[in-house]
């Protein structure tokens, strides 16, 4: 189903939370100006995933000595079938866990970027832009929903 990485895993954080990826994870937070204010483009996750059913960024496991950025690429490349050519990076932001981090990777899109246009894979359900003012109403992976304080000043004006 899956090509497998090495580092490909479950660990548990200093805080003692459960974590996939070995070496850390990542993230791309695609955001845009929209008529309600920032919009974000976010990915249902598939039921069986960890925190199947929830909004979130696409991302996932980092490889052995993969940088953030290039694994926040990877993954939205994978799940979304976006390609770097497709997004302006941005600054990076690391939620630290102690042994474990997840670098959410800032972007925004070079076009319009159509969802009902990208190529989902099986690890995702749907995908749209949320109004960032909205998202209390969205039920968000609890990494995301932990992290927008952090996330929110680096966003758009």
């Amino acid at each position: 189903m899956f090509d497998r990485s090495p580092t490909d895993g479950w660990t548990t954080c200093a805080q003692g939370h459960r974590h996939w990826g070995l070496a850390g994870a990542a993230g791309l937070l695609l955001h845009r100006p929209g008529p309600d204010g920032v919009e974000v483009l976010l990915q249902l996750r598939v039921e069986w995933s960890h925190h199947g059913g929830t909004w979130g960024t696409p991302g996932g496991a980092l490889h052995r000595h993969e940088p953030a950025v290039d694994g926040a690429l990877r993954e939205a490349g994978e799940e979304l079938g976006l390609r770097r050519a497709d997004v302006v990076l941005g600054p990076g932001s690391v939620d630290d866990h102690g042994g474990w981090t997840y670098t959410t990777v800032l972007a925004t899109p070079v076009g319009l970027l159509d969802p009902g246009l990208l190529e989902l894979n099986a690890e995702s359900v749907d995908v749209g832009w949320f109004p960032l003012a909205a998202l209390a109403d969205v039920r968000l992976h609890p990494g995301l929903a932990a992290s927008l304080p952090t996330l929110r000043p680096l966003l758009l004006p």
